[in-house]
């Protein structure tokens, strides 16, 4: 199979190709020396246009408490 190597900047680039690779059918992969890097691991910079008071509904009275929120999600498991 060919093999191109493509250079970005951006790094909503590699979450833009991963997606494309699944409509049309190629694999995206990174070099043998650099780790795999994960959609989740990354940062997309934020629109600082985004009305954001439209998430408050969804927040809204859920008796969210960041910290409690941290001690749950953030366990350490040995």
């Amino acid at each position: 199979m060919p093999e191109v190597t493509i250079k970005y900047e951006k790094p909503e680039t590699l979450k833009i190709l991963k997606g494309l690779a699944e409509y049309l059918d190629f694999k995206v992969s990174s070099s043998a020396t650099k780790k795999e890097i994960s959609l989740d691991d990354i940062l997309v910079p934020n629109d600082k246009n985004a009305d954001l008071s439209k998430l408050n509904k969804v927040f809204t009275g859920k008796d969210l408490d960041a910290k409690k929120l941290r001690e749950q999600l953030w366990r350490k498991t040995k």
